[in-house]
């Protein structure tokens, strides 16, 4: 599979990036791809290893190295060398529904199974995917394919992510008629809304779209499904899947601080609270020093309180939800533009904030990651084949190093204060934090002060937003997502007829591991629906 010396006579070449200082003046995509001989050079390198890693998904120490579609790598490898792009396709959509969006947004879980990566120079499995579906765009293969037979069953989907796609596409080419609902104004999900357009352009989702509603796939947009339109669903569809994806935003507390009020009412009501709040205080103290032995009274701490109301303050999805379609609407969102933008969360939605902040114009970007920082070089305590824990510089860290001449991230810190000034963010204040005894702590000595009138918060998802879910009454689990009948590998809620899939199954994911639910949920209701399944 591929040539056999191939990994010793060609070196890993990666797409090309243009300049990051020049790609920041769009949001377009800044990857060019290499020639078709060059192509075929990275496809020689892919090695007859034997039993290839790059497709197996094992867990090791709990994470997963590995594609987890389990695609065919070595074998389009070896087409892509042997010039038969065509063959490679056959190959490639065999276990995939949409290489176009993880040959863009896949963190390359294959690569970092590659026996070639035991030197540090991996086979571009990542680059050679999108190269094999984009070509296949390109000279038109791509064409629609509908079923000859068609079941009778009909299904709905609710969210149109990428699981939900997955879904949608499985049963439609297994015949059976498929109703997608999303309730944004474009389909996609976070693929739309949650992944900037420099990381995947827009007008990928809407061919792929295309391609889906040419083979029979019917999308309605702009339905949020609540009550009402749950019970239309149950009762006009053979088996509904909820696929809507786990949107509820992870929140952050932390003192408020107020350094000055404009109006004298806004004044008049602080000093009445203050002296409720005084007087409440002083009966507390009171209270405890009758409790407590003298010379034992405990420090009052300030208090912590959610910050999602305060002006200044966004969640990140939602920031870059803004952003996309101020976009698409040919407008320009400057949010950040001449503002010191601070983000909190160091995984990839606090990279792409950083890449939409430096497009927008910040005056300066810090990303704060709870973490310490990870090595630069794989640990001896995590040889290959594991996911290498090591120090990860993505495109928008080298962009805001392009643009300010410094990494933007600062580790082990968390945000300890927000100081407003007439209702509005000025700055916040930070702490550094380390484990003692199992318990995150602050660091005393470490707090600073850092200029911000933007924050943004990144800090992950605690689940589904429960309205759909309650909406067709199934049970939750107390990480925020839906469960499922026969363990977290399937897909049958308590509901008969409904189903599951995504990260509103099994919480915040990947894209790769959302076409993964997406198929398998697919089998589920394909089986449900006809007693067997082919799927």
């Amino acid at each position: 599979m591929g040539k056999a010396t191939g990994f010793l006579e060609y070196k890993r070449q990666e797409n090309i990036d243009r300049d990051p200082l020049e790609r920041l003046l769009d949001y377009g995509e800044f990857h060019f791809p290499l020639r078709a001989q060059e192509r075929r050079q990275q496809g020689a390198r892919c090695m007859n290893c034997g039993v290839p890693m790059c497709q197996s998904a094992i867990r090791l120490k709990g994470m997963v190295t590995g594609c987890p579609l389990h695609n065919l790598i070595p074998e389009w490898n070896d087409q892509i060398y042997a010039g038969h792009e065509r063959h490679a396709l056959s190959r490639l959509l065999k276990t995939s529904n949409f290489p176009e969006f993880t040959g863009r947004v896949c963190p390359a879980l294959c690569e970092k199974a590659c026996i070639n990566g035991m030197d540090g120079e991996p086979v571009t499995v990542h680059d050679n995917e999108l190269y094999i579906i984009e070509t296949a765009f390109a000279n038109g293969w791509m064409e629609p394919r509908l079923p000859s037979l068609r079941s009778g069953k009909k299904v709905a989907v609710v969210g149109s992510g990428p699981s939900g796609l997955a879904a949608a596409d499985q049963l439609n080419h297994r015949g059976h008629t498929v109703t997608v609902f999303e309730r944004e104004d474009r389909i996609g999900g976070l693929l739309m809304y949650g992944i900037p357009n420099m990381k995947l352009d827009k007008s990928v989702i809407e061919r792929r779209r295309k391609l889906m509603e040419a083979e029979g796939v019917v999308f309605r947009t702009g339905i949020n499904v609540g009550k009402k339109e749950a019970e239309a669903l149950m009762r006009d569809f053979d088996a509904v899947i909820l696929a809507c994806g786990a949107k509820q935003p992870r929140g952050l507390t932390a003192v408020i601080t107020e350094t000055e009020k404009a109006a004298a009412e806004d004044q008049q009501k602080q000093e009445i609270q203050e002296k409720q709040e005084k007087q409440q205080k002083q009966e507390m103290q009171e209270k405890q020093a009758k409790q407590e032995p003298q010379g034992k009274q405990k420090k009052p701490i300030p208090e912590k309180s959610s910050i999602d109301h305060v002006p200044g303050v966004n969640y990140a999805v939602d920031f870059l939800t803004g952003c996309t379609k101020a976009l698409l609407s040919g407008k320009q969102d400057s949010r950040a533009e001449g503002k010191h933008v601070v983000i909190v969360g160091g995984g990839d939605t606090g990279n792409d904030c950083i890449g939409t902040v430096l497009r927008q114009g910040c005056k300066s970007v810090t990303a704060i990651e709870m973490m310490p920082s990870p090595p630069v070089v794989r640990a001896d305590s995590n040889p290959w084949p594991e996911w290498p824990k090591v120090l990860k510089t993505d495109y928008g860290h080298r962009e805001a190093i392009a643009r300010f001449g410094a990494d933007p991230r600062i580790f082990s810190t968390t945000v300890k204060e927000l100081i407003l000034r007439d209702g509005t963010l000025q700055q916040i204040r930070t702490v550094q934090v380390a484990f003692k005894d199992g318990k995150l702590q602050e660091v005393e000595g470490t707090e600073k002060l850092l200029p911000c009138d933007l924050l943004l918060i990144a800090a992950g998802f605690t689940g589904c937003q429960h309205y759909t879910a309650d909406a067709f009454g199934v049970k939750l689990t107390p990480r925020g997502t839906v469960g499922t009948q026969d363990g977290p590998d399937h897909y049958r809620t308590n509901i008969p007829g409904v189903f599951t899939a995504g990260d509103m199954h099994r919480g915040q994911s990947l894209v790769v591991w959302n076409i993964v639910e997406g198929r398998g949920c697919a089998r589920e209701v394909d089986e449900y629906l006809m007693g067997y399944t082919m799927l």
